[in-house]
């Protein structure tokens, strides 16, 4: 009897089908490899976060509300996030000293994007760490994004109760944000990370990192994974960047392999500053760099 007669030609032949697999697993074995390698092999990426202090419909001419500095280093793998206080008060090039926050307003109001231009050369002039990438986003946008993740988990150590929360038409309004578990939409993130009343900037701080490091895990974990198209969408929207594709997937690929919970997360702190009036009277901190170069040469360098 002729078996081959038996087997229909449009139905591929176990051997056959088994050396396709094969060959497909061995494509996607060496490709992964590749890409690994590629991603191991390229330098270290300082981006600068900017949260600006903007109204639905103002322009970019405002301070930045929340000024952060992420580093990831792909070859060891590591990625790092350090939170700047506004009020630190450093040299502004070009306009002498002031606080940090209004690097990214003088840089705008002189030429359309020099926001981030100016508080990029206010780091490198004070800090000495290059930065070449930035991401700006608005409070409309970080609500936008936050949605787009299916909200956040966060664990709140204590009752956030603040009676003059600033609002978009510049009015206040009483919020309570209760102690314990939450799952927080966009607009309950952004409370828990802006309000200011009866904390303090510190505090604020280590709450801002709080939401980014709970988007960072909602967004990195398999059940996050189907919101990416979403998220991806309201970023495209949302957030003012020079990113490119290739620094995404440099990024998405270093976040990746180190885990939402192996990203380091730190902030020149209350111990790194000192308090001091200006002449004109302005409440602002001046650096302890004694305290603060050793924290940037462990991160940055």
């Amino acid at each position: 009897m002729n078996f081959r007669r038996l087997w229909p030609r449009r139905v591929p032949r176990p051997v056959s089908l088994i050396g396709g697999l094969l060959a497909l697993f061995l494509l996607w074995t060496v490709g992964r490899a590749a890409f690994w390698l590629w991603v191991a092999s390229q330098p270290r990426m300082n981006i600068v976060l900017l949260g600006l202090d903007r109204r639905p419909d103002e322009g970019f001419v405002a301070r930045s509300d929340t000024l952060m500095l992420l580093t990831v280093d792909p070859g060891a793998p590591q990625a790092a996030l350090l939170s700047i206080p506004r009020d630190l008060y450093v040299e502004i090039p070009g306009y002498g000293a002031n606080r940090i926050n209004t690097a990214h307003f003088w840089g705008e109001y002189e030429r359309s994007g020099g926001g981030p231009a100016l508080t990029m050369q206010t780091i490198w002039l004070n800090f000495g760490v290059d930065v070449e990438r930035y991401v700006r986003v608005d409070f409309d946008g970080f609500r936008a994004v936050v949605d787009a993740a299916g909200g956040v988990d966060l664990v709140v150590e204590r009752p956030i109760v603040d009676d003059e929360y600033p609002t978009d038409d510049y009015g206040t309004l009483h919020i309570e944000i209760p102690a314990g578990r939450q799952h927080m939409d966009g607009e309950t993130a952004l409370r828990y990370a802006r309000s200011r009343h009866g904390s303090s900037d510190f505090d604020r701080a280590r709450r801002q990192q709080a939401v980014l490091a709970a988007l960072a895990r909602r967004l990195l974990s398999p059940g996050g994974w189907l919101r990416w198209p979403a998220v991806y969408k309201q970023v495209s929207d949302a957030l003012d960047t020079n990113l490119t594709d290739r620094d995404w997937l440099l990024l998405a690929a270093v976040l990746y392999r180190v885990g939402p919970d192996g990203i380091e997360y730190r902030a020149i702190d209350d111990e790194m500053v000192a308090p001091w009036t200006t002449a004109d009277g302005g409440a602002v901190l001046l650096p302890r760099w004694e305290s603060i170069n050793p924290l940037i040469q462990e991160l940055f360098q």
